[in-house]
């Protein structure tokens, strides 16, 4: 086994001051539990207790309390909760809120690519949910209606997905980098009938018209009777009268009052659209009850997100994390922060200067993005007092374990935790999360979250340790996607059919002696080479530490005697250029590293790795341009046109 699956040394343990006073801790005290492990036994083994109990302590509010906690009649993939109780998760994040200290603190921070700042109370938030209601109500939108969010990280976009929620519509959020294709697609699937759009975004000091995208998408959309637009950037726009609105004109002038909808906890809150290797893009399902809440906890229970806390995730409204940092950090009473721009822009400390002046205390960030960061070395992070960060958070891609070092002994000075973070949009969160109560091991899990029933397991469903194995999770959790949006079928084949009454996630992972948890990638991404099977995390760690190395991409492609062959992309650091040599160097050392039976058979340079907003790399798109096949659904990347230039390259390649 290769150093980064297992092994190495804990480099972080929690002190009292993360512990006493912590969400675990309160919890723990509250139940009678003496430690984690404790509690995560009792959690899996009694779900519908420990979801009784979370709710309790969230403090989430009914207008009618709920008859039964869970509801398994149909088998744990449709499992239900709080059957027969009455709410909506907006009264728990604002409404409650009302006549307490917490209408007076700061609920949203905004910071803009160009510099400008807004702020929010809980109070102002709350009143301006209240004007986007009623100007919904006024349109005859209500509940049950599917309603589109194609905008920027504007403070807008969160007043937008709160209000249709008030109102007891369904979320559709959106990608801000979709092309016309994949916006209209998903509105169409959900029969939207109106979608919230900007004007416009900025990026890089350019400004990208997001209406005249919207405009060629709902062409193909009949269902969609109203497009509510914001001016973000005065860019000059085509205009529908009698569809289109502006914010300005339709919103400010609506009453500060508005009724919340009363709805059962299982009514459908939002369909977020995930994409598929083939096919059509997957709608997964859900609820008041699930999704927010799932949100909130792994914060308390991971994060450790308390009342007095800020948190920036950079994230796109249109990835689930999105919607997961609103609806979390306003539960939980917490400060959210928004940045609407690009994270090393218009200098490379952008990202450490945001954290600064607003004072964040959770930074939430990608292994993609460090590994960008660190190479402009310590200067721009030093320039900048973050002195309030109490910890980071990390989703997307496995980390290699230098960038984690980096982030972990130059950011965090050697005291912050690093609470990876690793589940899914069909999950509303995490499977597996570190937390402030257990120490860490660079680019380690402390393990799963406190509600998931995970295991890794081998290909006959067996649980393994010390090997590379299968995520799979043994019992269900209030945050589970309640299907797929009008595609039943298709949800219980993608992560149902495997084992019995066993959710397959489709992640490699592996568990080491001391209990730490790894995710080495998605399985379909693995290598099998003559029989050996390779994570791509396991041969990109090793690239990356060569100084000329700032990113790369493992793949397996066909070979006729071994099956499969490894070959890697290489982004290299400002200052290298590609050559024959360099090549040849970083061959043999993943020779060194993996042994001479999994050489790499190619080592080619490209410009940028394909990936999303959030920063995963697409290696499945990665693998079909190298070779010259058909790429499957771009509509999720940031940079598409790294693909034919990848394309043009792999043909050079392999000649």
């Amino acid at each position: 086994m290769s150093d980064f699956e297992f092994g190495g040394e804990f480099v972080w343990f929690p002190t009292p001051d993360y512990v006493n006073d912590s969400h675990v801790q309160r919890f723990m005290q509250a139940h009678g539990f003496a430690d984690w492990d404790a509690l995560h036994e009792a959690a899996i083994e009694d779900v519908g207790w420990f979801w009784d109990a979370m709710l309790k302590y969230l403090d989430i509010r009914f207008y009618k309390p709920y008859d039964q906690i869970v509801d398994l009649s149909r088998g744990k993939p449709w499992a239900r909760w709080a059957i027969g109780g009455r709410m909506n998760i907006v009264h728990n994040c604002l409404d409650k809120w009302m006549g307490t200290e917490i209408e007076r603190k700061v609920a949203l921070r905004w910071e803009g690519e160009e510099g400008a700042v807004r702020v929010y109370t809980y109070r102002q938030l709350f009143d301006e949910v209240n004007r986007t209601a009623n100007a919904l109500r006024s349109l005859g939108l209500g509940k049950g209606d599917a309603i589109g969010l194609y905008m920027p990280m504007t403070p807008e976009i969160a007043v937008a997905l709160l209000a249709i929620a008030k109102i007891g519509g369904v979320i559709l959020p959106l990608f801000s980098g979709y092309g016309a294709g994949a916006v209209a697609t998903r509105l169409a699937d959900a029969e939207a009938k109106a979608v919230f759009v900007s004007d416009g975004a900025y990026r890089r000091g350019r400004i990208v018209n997001m209406k005249s995208v919207a405009d060629e998408a709902l062409q193909q959309v009949p269902s969609v009777q109203h497009v509510i637009v914001h001016r973000r950037v005065g860019a000059d726009i085509p205009w529908i009268e009698g569809r289109d609105h502006w914010w300005h004109d339709l919103i400010p002038d609506q009453s500060a009052e508005a009724s919340t909808e009363v709805i059962e906890a299982e009514d459908l809150i939002m369909i977020i659209y995930t994409s598929g290797t083939t096919g059509r893009p997957k709608g997964a399902v859900h609820t008041h009850i699930g999704f927010p809440i799932k949100a909130a906890t792994d914060m308390a229970m991971g994060l450790d997100l308390r009342r007095e806390d800020t948190l920036y995730w950079m994230t796109d409204m249109g990835w689930m994390m999105g919607p997961w940092e609103v609806f979390g950090a306003l539960i939980l009473g917490a400060t959210v922060v928004f940045y609407d721009g690009a994270p090393d822009y218009p200098d490379v400390d952008r990202l450490w200067k945001l954290a600064a002046e607003h004072g964040v205390t959770h930074l939430g960030v990608s292994p993609t993005l460090i590994r960008a960061l660190m190479a402009h070395g310590e200067g721009p992070v030093k320039k900048h007092d973050l002195s309030r960060l109490r910890a980071f958070g990390s989703t997307g891609e496995p980390w290699n374990p230098d960038p984690w070092m980096w982030l972990f002994r130059v950011v965090g000075e050697g005291k912050r935790p690093i609470i990876n973070y690793s589940g899914g949009t069909e999950i509303s969160g995490g499977i597996v999360m570190g937390n402030v109560v257990k120490p860490l091991k660079p680019a380690a899990f402390s393990g799963p979250n406190v509600d998931m029933a995970a295991d890794v397991v081998d290909d006959e469903g067996n649980p393994v340790r010390g090997q590379v194995g299968e995520l799979v999770i043994r019992q269900p959790w209030i945050g589970m996607t309640r299907g797929f949006w009008k595609d039943p079928d298709r949800y219980i084949e993608t992560y149902w059919s495997r084992f019995p009454d066993t959710w397959v996630h489709g992640d490699f992972a592996a568990i080491d002696a001391d209990g730490q948890w790894y995710i080495l990638g998605r399985s379909d991404d693995t290598i099998k080479v003559a029989g050996k099977r390779l994570g791509p995390a396991e041969a990109e760690s090793i690239l990356v530490k060569h100084p000329a190395v700032l990113e790369a991409g493992a793949i397996g492609v066909p070979h006729a005697i071994k099956g499969s062959a490894l070959v890697l992309a290489v982004v290299l650091a400002p200052g290298y250029a590609p050559s024959d040599e360099l090549a040849g160097e970083l061959q043999d050392l993943v020779v060194a590293g993996l042994g001479k039976a999994l050489k790499p058979q190619d080592i080619f340079f490209v410009p940028d790795l394909p990936k999303t907003r959030n920063a995963k790399v697409m290696r499945r798109v990665l693998r079909a341009a190298y070779l010259d096949l058909p790429a499957g659904d771009l509509s999720a990347l940031v940079n598409p046109d790294v693909v034919e230039e990848i394309r043009r390259i792999g043909r050079e390649s392999r000649r």
